[in-house]
């Protein structure tokens, strides 16, 4: 049979279904370029309008102004640019870092967890920061709520400031022992974007010098999603 019978034998509605079956892949093929080409350019929207709104706290500056700050009973300490105070009474361990947030959004601090540690010798400055920067932060649920929010808009200066009232506490014998040895503590900060996501975990440490002023430096950040430092 010549290649024209051949032709001449396939019927036109199998010529039609193929030539519609053909049509539609191409189509299928090309709707699926164009869905995930719009989910790619989402994605992008979307991180782009994240990274507007993301908050980071780092320390004030050194030539940041004082700060007065007030507890709920009335107690009031004085915080300098780049330092922090740290005051422990019979009745409460009282805590300030001055801070500023140099990322792109509202700062909006929630929780908060704090460690002492063993005798600190100055001289072992760079050793101390790097050890407890490597370490992880606790569960979220084990840190301490603020008896308020606290805020901190972009490109401004704010404070977090904390309070232990319980003297049968564990760790308010600790915090307090701390502050009066003068012995470093670690304090990691949670707070997150005016959205209440990209919760963030900022370590600071507050070092004593001096003998009665207490400076503050950043250790790590970290996503509270999968706990890894960006």
């Amino acid at each position: 049979m010549t290649a024209w019978g051949t032709l001449a034998s396939v019927s036109w509605d199998t010529l039609a279904s193929a030539a519609t079956a053909l049509g539609t892949l191409v189509l299928a093929l090309a709707t699926f370029s164009v869905v995930r080409s719009g989910r790619r350019s989402a994605v992008a929207t979307e991180v782009a309008l994240m990274a507007g709104i993301k908050p980071l706290l780092l320390p004030s500056h050194m030539d940041d102004p004082d700060q007065k700050v007030s507890f709920a009973d009335e107690h009031w300490v004085h915080v300098g640019g780049g330092m922090a105070a740290a005051e422990a009474t019979a009745d409460a361990v009282y805590l300030v870092v001055s801070l500023r947030n140099v990322g792109n959004g509202l700062a909006i601090l929630d929780r908060w967890d704090l460690t002492p540690h063993d005798v600190f010798d100055p001289a072992d400055a760079a050793e101390f920061v790097d050890r407890a920067s490597q370490r992880r932060p606790r569960q979220v649920a084990q840190f301490r709520r603020l008896s308020r929010a606290l805020y901190i808009p972009t490109g401004e200066l704010g404070f977090w400031h904390g309070a232990l009232r319980d003297p049968s506490e564990e760790l308010f014998k600790f915090a307090s022992e701390a502050v009066v040895d003068r012995r470093a503590l670690t304090l990691d900060l949670l707070y997150s974007d005016v959205q209440g996501g990209q919760m963030t975990i900022s370590r600071f440490t507050l070092r004593p010098v001096g003998e009665d002023r207490w400076l503050t430096t950043i250790g790590r950040h970290f996503d509270v999603d999968d706990r890894s430092s960006r």
